[in-house]
């Protein structure tokens, strides 16, 4: 006897599809049935004709708390989350104040308590006095942040030497190491040279050069002290190339946004502060090149850097571009951009999977629940009617940023059902049960 049975469907795993009819007890899949086999359940999904796809597992949010919350804050982030078929959300830690130390962790899992509609895992960063780690650790953090450009001098690590020292301490400890790839010497000379404060020079100030040279000392590092990283977005070619001769040299991954894939930097002449964020858009050979290296499945992850802010701080009168708060929402389009990608043929439905669910989960220290539909595995599940499209709008968004980059979009598909540990969350664009989420925490 089953808690409930999704029947008719096709599952989509990170390698394959097949049909199979779901078995949910207790919150977890503990059956995959051939289609139609005689079984016994308390409630039914008929998933005829539609897809069954593990929810998805964003690795690179901020939801804002604590400090911003006029910006984003745990329900609105997590209730856009749950619209968007993102069950799992690890959440960034440079908030107010920045959660560098156990106190400010545990807070921020208390915090979030009762007040989340799907689970959130929690990152913590590294500061240069890096004190109290075994504290830090004993919460089981996802990740441990590492930055090296565009951060306050305490969390800058911006040298190689800087860079591999902390990674040698870090080696072995458990949770993957986040490296965001900037060149803050690059960013300080280029600022100088440039005072102009317009589009042109914001762009110089971080150019495909930074980024490559971020990459190359991220993964140069790794392979010294052999710890494991996870490079944070990449969008230029320079960039790509560079990690396409390195990452082989260690235990590495790096991810992409779906934004980077969409815009160039001429939006910017046109959407302007909307589009503002870090690593700026590039050119059309840059998204070429981005979009032939997910299609190759050089990308490890895709994650939506979902980084809100307030109409009102977007739409300020500011003294250059460069000042306008950088970031824009995401978390409610993932899934449906994810599947515009899956209809223009750049990718299949097992590369969605593998890059938005599987593989986050399982760099981040959550494989054993989250991103599968196996056996064991939490029951966190989207029904998906590819017959029907979504409209993209900015009044349909929950994120207190109130916009989308994607607006005006029509997509491929239908999200109809959400499941978060075999309870349906979300049903035709409902959330019809709030809060139901749940801290979670890496096994690394």
């Amino acid at each position: 006897m089953f808690d409930t049975l999704i029947t008719g469907g096709m599952v989509i795993t990170a390698t394959g599809q097949s049909p199979a009819d779901i078995g949910v007890l207790d919150g977890r899949v503990v059956a995959l049935l051939a289609p139609g086999e005689p079984a016994m359940a308390r409630s039914f999904i008929d998933a005829s004709g539609k897809l069954l796809l593990p929810g998805l597992v964003d690795a690179h949010v901020h939801l804002r708390e604590p400090g911003l919350t006029q910006k984003e804050d745990f329900e609105s982030g997590t209730h856009a989350a749950a619209l968007g078929g993102v069950t799992t959300i690890l959440d960034m830690p440079t908030d107010d104040p920045w959660t560098a130390t156990a106190q400010q962790l545990s807070d921020k899992m208390e915090s979030a308590a009762g007040r989340i509609s799907v689970d959130v895992g929690f990152q913590a960063v590294v500061s240069k006095r890096c004190d109290s780690l075994e504290d830090l650790l004993a919460l089981s953090p996802v990740s441990l942040e590492l930055f090296t450009a565009d951060v306050p001098v305490d969390y800058c690590f911006d040298s190689l030497d800087d860079v591999t020292e902390m990674l040698r301490r870090l080696a072995g400890v458990g949770p993957v190491i986040g490296v965001s790839p900037g060149d803050q010497s690059i960013l300080e000379g280029s600022t100088g040279r440039d005072r102009g404060g317009d589009i042109q020079a914001f762009l110089a100030s971080r150019p495909p050069l930074a980024e490559a040279g971020g990459i190359a000392r991220a993964v140069l590092a790794a392979a010294e002290t052999g710890a494991r990283v996870h490079v944070r977005q990449v969008n230029s070619k320079l960039g790509i190339e560079t990690w396409r001769r390195l990452h082989g040299m260690a235990d590495v991954t790096v991810e992409t946004t779906p934004q980077n894939l969409f815009f160039t930097s001429g939006a910017y002449e046109t959407a302007g502060a909307k589009l503002k964020g870090l690593p700026p858009f590039r050119s059309h050979e840059d998204v070429a090149a981005l979009r032939n290296a997910v299609a190759e499945g050089l990308i490890t992850i895709m994650a939506t850097d979902h980084a809100p802010h307030s109409r009102a701080e977007k739409s300020a009168a500011y003294g250059s571009f460069a000042d306008i708060p950088g970031g824009m929402p995401g978390l409610q389009t993932l899934l449906a951009v994810m599947l515009d990608l899956v209809a223009e043929k750049l990718i299949a439905l097992p590369d969605l999977v593998r890059m938005c669910a599987y593989n986050p989960a399982r760099r981040f220290g959550l494989g054993l629940s989250k991103g599968s539909i196996a056996v064991g595995c939490d029951a966190d599940i989207l029904v998906v009617d590819m017959t029907r499209s979504t409209a993209i709008t900015d009044a349909s968004q929950l994120s207190r940023a109130g916009y989308t980059p994607f607006h005006g979009r029509r997509t491929a598909g239908k999200l109809t059902h959400v499941l978060l540990r075999g309870e349906c969350i979300v049903k035709d664009g409902t959330l019809i049960v709030p809060r139901r989420g749940q801290v979670v925490r890496s096994v690394a």
